[in-house]
């Protein structure tokens, strides 16, 4: 991250901004009417992306759950802070690195309240080690890992008493909702789960803006990952199934965040940004979402992976409108920490300071974006990077997550491939990355590949592989369980 001079709080702004981070679960490019779907409904996420700005070049930097929310709360890719390969399970032994600095604890220094609130999946470990009040967080209410990581057939999903779908994980303990670092309820009940999180989110929400302390709130959403639920509010609601209910049962929580924040007097002191962590789970078919016209989804590191819907809202700081320049989830953090005025953690940052794009629609510091797998590895490095507006693929695959669609280069069938020379797209012309480019054409081809290949070799020089925190292996004794010396586990887990 570049030296930056600090942002200029307001003369009638008494404190620093406050923050809301909201971070959709599983939902696509193409999952947002004001992203183009036809039927969705979310008029409050509507309100953000006409109030606010909109990205269309906006990416996650994994196509999988754990990673990306390591990426986002450290500005750095999740190679280096160990979140790989794959995903983190309710007994994983490891966890997000204590030694990493999360937003929350970049602002606490300065004064900020910091709550979490939903899905959290950066770990347990033993006594509650990675739970968000270890990382700066000075309150959570959620569920700490993905919600379908436990017996959903037990569970209901949708009201009066239609169940989860699927086996999901029948041998690991019922799914827990957590205050702070206590089990609260396990199972968790669904039925009521979002208004919790929205009642939480509002009271802390309320309590800082009376108190006048700045604050930051992290709203990791479990909507819309498959099994998809929705309460009384939502349920039967939309024209779009159970997907389309998640989608608004989450637009309600946003819109009651708005609320708060207008009803608490500071909606024109706070940023609000939302994104999404990966792209849809696609082997789900009409249950999974919509990548809309980007190739594939979920797991794979075509651009339906990780290219996401973004909106920055900030009523008077930000000017409605759509960007076209390049961001990332890793950029966040940096944003966060210059309009705060904080001290960036002495580490190296992948993330750039966007507040140029945000306040004055300038450039991007960004001039590209790396693509690494679910199971990323140093033998192997980046799979993809994009370079401006061309995207050069040095390895392609497929992924379960992404198996069903007619396009056989995102099932879990189509096997590992090197490209020598990388496929080479350009995104602008052809974002559905289906007409790689060939020398003799309008561009230079092998002058651009020097160019790709330049910035490849530079970041790669500069990447030094963490401790892989999720090939530490699973404990079934870690698993959270709210009466521990009952038995027999797992079964035995209810409170």
């Amino acid at each position: 991250m570049s030296r930056q001079q600090p942002f200029s709080v307001s003369a009638e702004a008494a404190s620093p901004p406050n923050f809301v981070v909201i971070f959709a679960d599983d939902l696509g490019f193409g999952d947002l009417g004001c992203y183009g779907h036809p039927s969705s409904l979310s008029p409050n996420l509507d309100r953000l992306a006409a109030g606010g700005l909109r990205f269309t070049n906006f990416y996650s930097t994994s196509p999988i759950c754990s990673p990306s929310r390591a990426s986002l709360l450290t500005g750095r890719y999740q190679t280096r802070s160990g979140i790989y390969p794959g995903v983190l399970y309710p007994g994983s032994i490891g966890g997000l690195p204590l030694n990493e600095t999360t937003i929350a604890e970049v602002l606490k220094p300065l004064g900020y309240a910091t709550a979490a609130v939903g899905k959290w999946h950066l770990g347990v470990g033993p006594n509650g080690t990675f739970l968000p009040t270890r990382q700066g967080f000075d309150q959570y209410l959620g569920i700490p890992y993905s919600h379908d990581m436990g017996p959903c057939h037990n569970l209901t999903c949708f009201p009066p008493d239609v169940k989860c779908f699927g086996l999901c994980d029948p041998g690991t303990v019922l799914v827990p909702l957590m205050r702070d670092e206590d089990i609260k309820e396990q199972p968790v009940n669904f039925l009521d789960l979002e208004r919790a999180y929205a009642d939480f989110a509002a009271a802390f929400v309320a309590s800082a803006a009376e108190r006048k302390r700045p604050f930051f709130l992290y709203y990791p959403s479990h909507h819309t990952h498959y099994p998809q639920y929705a309460g009384p509010g939502a349920a039967g609601k939309t024209s779009r199934g159970p997907f389309g209910d998640s989608l608004l049962e989450f637009d309600d929580t946003v819109g009651k965040l708005l609320a708060t924040l207008e009803e608490s007097g500071v909606i024109n002191h706070t940023l609000v940004f939302f994104t999404a962590d990966n792209g849809p789970s696609l082997m789900r078919m009409s249950r999974g979402g919509s990548a809309g016209p980007l190739r594939c989804g979920k797991g794979t590191t075509y651009e339906g992976g990780t290219r996401e819907p973004a909106i920055a809202f900030w009523p008077g700081t930000i000017t409605p409108g759509v960007t076209h320049e390049l961001a990332s989830t890793l950029d966040i953090l940096p944003t966060i920490a210059r309009l705060a005025g904080a001290r960036a953690p002495p580490v190296a940052l992948d993330g750039f300071d966007m507040t140029d794009i945000l306040t004055s629609r300038g450039k991007s510091q960004r001039e590209a974006v790396m693509f690494y797998p679910s199971d990323p590895s140093e033998a192997l490095g980046l799979f993809a990077l994009r370079l401006g507006k061309y995207k050069a693929h040095f390895y392609t695959r497929g992924s379960t997550h992404s198996s069903t669609t007619p396009d056989k280069e995102c099932s879990a069938l189509s096997a590992l491939t090197a490209h020598d020379p990388p496929l080479l797209f350009d995104l602008e012309a052809d974002p559905s990355e289906r007409y790689p480019l060939v020398p003799g054409g309008q561009t230079d081809v092998p002058a651009l590949l020097q160019r790709i290949k330049k910035v490849k070799e530079r970041f790669e020089a500069s990447m030094s592989f963490g401790e892989s925190q999720n090939g530490k292996g699973s404990d079934p004794r870690l698993e959270p369980c709210c009466a521990p010396q009952c038995s027999p586990k797992p079964h035995c887990c209810r409170c």
